[in-house]
């Protein structure tokens, strides 16, 4: 009952005081020169293909003559600032060469390809509308999770970094059946991982599109992370499911592997591993982590219907009674992380006795 799992679309929240004072605390809220209501004034556009031909949901997109220079120099300097310490310095060796459009999704983004002309290389970043649920859940992405990441927010415009790696899409269709056994098994491994770490900060709708798969050579062997790449769903939805990778039909053959590969006992020991990584960092990035707390507690991330059943649901899940007293998404992540961070404790401090 897929349909059944998510709302049909997910509301924007605006970003209050509160939380733009945090984001310039930590370097995110910086004056950029376009934002995204510019980039929506194209006046042509056509369709992007793959290599097979089939509909990427992307248009790419073209402004009058009178506009694009200035599109390009603003691009350009977002680019700097995001990667570098914003000067124009490397401004005359950049080159905007694709402002692509996604037709696809809630947040509609702008998909920027910026080249260096110097030696040819390229890379993405995105133009997105500020979203306060989005850039929590990227926020929390840079905390909580084993990957850094790299945004910035200026009034209503949200500029994201591109995150490489394999679609888990096409990895599941193309890359997966072409795997060997132990690599098949450190892939289940990971997704278990990946699955506990979004249900525990609520990281909602990981369908296999919303994620990558980034295998890493080592000298003898191939390693493999999974690693989120879509942040819209953080703390919105009612239903536990929404928030558990396993439950979406996109994932199937990577339950179908989990469950060829791994024995129950090592399923609950990797559970158990990821539970300890989330407590540690939270515990090693106290401060940053109370900050954002403060920030999203009072803050509306979802509404009461949704609040509500999750709360419930939860609470059955956990029995921890904590869940019951929760009136926002935010003081449900926090109980939720904090249920994760007192049972570490606990455990640890048995084991110093």
């Amino acid at each position: 009952m897929e349909e059944k799992l998510m709302s049909k679309k997910k509301p924007s929240f605006p970003v209050n005081d509160r939380f733009h004072k945090y984001l310039a605390k930590y370097n995110r809220n910086i004056k950029i020169p376009v934002f995204y209501d510019d980039l929506l004034r194209f006046s042509g556009s056509i369709v992007v293909y793959d290599q097979h031909e089939e509909d990427t949901f992307w248009v790419r997109c073209y402004y009058a003559d009178h506009e694009r220079n200035d599109i390009d120099n603003s691009l350009k300097k977002v680019y700097t600032i995001l990667h570098s310490d914003g000067s124009d310095d490397s401004l005359e060796f950049l080159n905007v060469d694709a402002i692509d459009y996604c037709t696809f999704g809630n947040s509609k983004p702008f998909r920027i390809k910026i080249r260096n002309v110097l030696n040819d290389s390229f890379t993405y970043f995105y133009v997105k509308k500020a979203d306060a649920s989005r850039i929590y859940g990227l926020e929390f992405e840079h905390i909580l999770s084993p990957h850094r990441i790299n945004f910035l927010v200026y009034r209503d415009t949200l500029i994201e970094e591109h995150i490489a790696g394999i679609p888990g899409d096409v990895f599941i269709e193309d890359e997966l059946p072409v795997c060997d056994e132990r690599a098949k098994t450190q892939i289940a491994k990971q997704f278990v991982k990946f699955n506990e770490r979004c249900t525990i900060r609520l990281l909602g709708d990981m369908r296999s599109y919303n994620y990558v798969i980034i295998p890493t050579h080592d000298f003898d062997h191939v390693e493999y992370q999974i690693r989120a790449i879509d942040f819209d769903q953080q703390s919105f939805e009612g239903s536990l499911k929404v928030y558990r990778p396993q439950f979406f039909k996109e994932n199937f053959k990577m339950v179908q592997l989990v469950a060829s590969k791994l024995q129950e006992s090592s399923i609950e020991q990797y559970r158990r591993e990821e539970r300890s990584l989330l407590a540690k960092r939270i515990i090693n990035a106290q401060s940053r982590y109370k900050e954002l707390m403060r920030c999203i507690l009072n803050d509306q991330i979802s509404n009461e219907p949704n609040v509500r059943q999750l709360r419930k649901e939860l609470y059955e899940f956990s029995n921890d009674m904590k869940f019951k007293r929760a009136r926002s998404m935010g003081q449900i992540l926090r109980t939720a992380l904090e249920f994760v961070k007192r049972n570490y404790e606990d455990v640890n401090m048995k084991r110093l006795i």
